[in-house]
């Protein structure tokens, strides 16, 4: 089970994003402390152990002490690092979930509109598609427990439904055109999730492939599109990093070493402590090593997917279209706790083959970080180049003399401005309210038939969002209590049919039929297609 992505309009800013070295970093580090510095810890461990323990037995009330040392834990972590974060034993298993391959639950895509639980769609080949629960399903009762308008949150979602793989959970479904609710009993399973959200051939010559997060099985699942689309007849390639927060920094770098050639540099990292200074290079023959590259990026790409865009802009192997990266360069070792907590601390930066740190200022503390992203937007970043200031003593030259900067984010080669242009307040709500979502899932569950008898290309070139659709739609507005505004819709109306059309598509072909339609009017893939001769010049050296 995995909550479905929002639109692909929708910009993910992540806040805290960890990226995990392998390898013998997991080993506790307190033993290479030296003598000098146990006595200091020890000092600091005894006077906030007396502190807590006056706090429990002479306060003039009854406090939560285990409470109490949480938050004073990530009071401390606030005074180092934006990434340096501890997490509690209750979100331990939604933060391992960012970062594993695989799960163990009942295997459905779901989100949550109007506090009602919608299954998007069955995981193929998992154990709800097994029993026949179905796109539109409203899920209303969980082992007779009904979890239908109680403000349901995605964490309660995950512990009602995932669970031990071989456990059964009961499930009450609401499905149009039944006058009764269904009961099914479901045997939870191992359920994969997918990094990789499509691999596609746009031509003849042209592959795209998106990948969402680096997790576990993320380098595998990329091999895997990018020999698929070699098959097809790729010659060019179109990578899609925007809105990727990062994750596993060894499958970037294998990512990366599928299309660098030799034993080029792809990152180091400098620590205080030397046993983390680490250097990888390319060493394995690619499955595309020649060939141009184009890599989308923008404001929500950060830490391996700044490790991917940098390493191939400073090798000259790739042109890297779009806005900023997010800006961040610092490694995090994964430390377990005895209650099974977790710390997660920056250990070391790291740098691309240049020498970039991309990682952006930080020592003004957590709230003017956090507030980065919204001030390059009113600055007026995202729409004019111009507006970003780099400092020349943080210049540096690639491996076939480009200059690029470091200091905070990777900068595309070629920018291409955020498109607002659609964008209103009436739009806004059709989104936050989720009437576009529940519409598109009811059309599709309506139509599943007929749309099964055409093939995706037939659906692209044929299928037409209709004023009568759109009207239906506005309709539905109105009985979520959104006020139409016709000036609004005129200028987001042609977005909103592109919307509609990919996500009907998405209810049949899944990611397969939803990028194809919703690229046509993305504005920066549109651009980044002729792009290629920039890409190929940037190959060979000619810039």
């Amino acid at each position: 089970m995995s909550e479905i992505k929002n639109s692909a309009s929708i910009i993910r800013l992540p806040i805290i994003i960890a990226i995990t070295l392998v390898g013998g970093i997991f080993i506790g580090a307190k033993m290479f402390n030296t003598g000098t510095q146990v006595n200091d810890i020890s000092k600091s461990a005894n006077k906030f152990r007396d502190i807590i323990s006056y706090i429990n037995s002479e306060y003039v009330d009854t406090v939560n002490t285990d409470q109490l040392t949480e938050e004073a834990i990530n009071k401390m972590l606030e005074k180092l690092d934006p990434h340096s974060v501890y997490i509690p034993p209750k979100d331990m298993d939604m933060a391992k979930a960012q970062l594993e391959g695989d799960f163990e639950g009942i295997g459905i895509e779901f989100q949550i509109l109007k506090d009602t639980l919608y299954v998007v769609s069955p995981i193929s080949g998992g154990p709800s598609e097994a029993v026949g629960l179905q796109a539109g399903d409203k899920i209303v009762q969980v082992d007779s427990k009904n979890i239908a308008s109680i403000k349901l949150s995605t964490q309660d979602v995950f512990k009602y439904l995932r669970g031990k793989k071989g456990t059964k959970v009961n499930l009450s479904i609401q499905r149009k055109g039944q006058k009764k609710w269904l009961d099914f009993t479901i045997t939870r399973d191992k359920i994969p999730t997918f990094s990789v959200d499509v691999a596609y051939m746009i031509n003849s010559e042209v592959g795209f492939l998106k990948v969402n997060r680096f997790t576990a099985n993320t380098y595998n699942e990329f091999k895997k599109g990018m020999t698929d689309l070699k098959a097809k007849g790729m010659k060019k390639l179109i990578l899609d990093l925007r809105g990727n927060p990062g994750g596993y920094m060894d499958k970037a770098t294998q990512m990366v070493d599928e299309m660098l050639d030799g034993n080029k540099l792809i990152v180091f990292t400098k620590s205080k402590q030397s046993r983390y200074n680490t250097e990888t290079r390319a060493n394995t023959s690619g499955i595309f090593e020649k060939g141009p590259v184009i890599v989308l990026i923008d404001e929500g790409s950060a830490s391996a997917s700044e490790i991917v865009s940098g390493a191939l802009q400073d090798n000259d192997r790739a042109l890297i279209v779009g806005r900023r990266s997010f800006g961040k360069g610092l490694v995090q070792m994964p430390i377990s706790l005895g209650d099974n907590s977790e710390l997660r601390l920056t250990i070391s930066r790291y740098y691309t083959p240049s020498g970039r740190s991309i990682q952006k200022p930080y020592l003004k503390g957590e709230d003017d970080y956090n507030m980065d992203i919204v001030n390059r937007y009113k600055h007026g970043e995202f729409f004019n180049a111009d507006s970003i200031k780099f400092d020349d003593k943080l210049k540096y030259k690639t491996t076939k003399g480009r200059t690029v900067y470091g200091g905070g984010g990777i900068m595309p080669d070629i920018f291409i401005a955020r498109d607002t242009s659609m964008f209103t307040g009436y739009l806004n709500q059709l989104f936050n309210s989720g009437v576009i979502r529940e519409y598109t899932l009811e059309y599709g569950f309506n139509k599943k038939k007929e749309l099964e008898k055409m093939s995706l290309e037939q659906f692209r070139k044929s299928f037409e969002v209709t004023d009568a659709m759109l009207a239906d739609i506005n309709k539905q507005a109105q009985k979520a209590e959104i006020k139409f505004n016709e000036s609004d819709f005129n200028r987001s109306k042609e977005f909103i049919k592109n919307q509609v059309k990919a996500l009907i598509a998405r209810s049949v072909w899944k990611n397969e039929g939803f990028y194809p339609v919703f690229n046509e009017q993305d504005e920066m893939f549109n651009k980044a297609m002729n792009l290629f001769d920039k890409a190929a010049a940037i190959e060979q050296g000619k810039f």
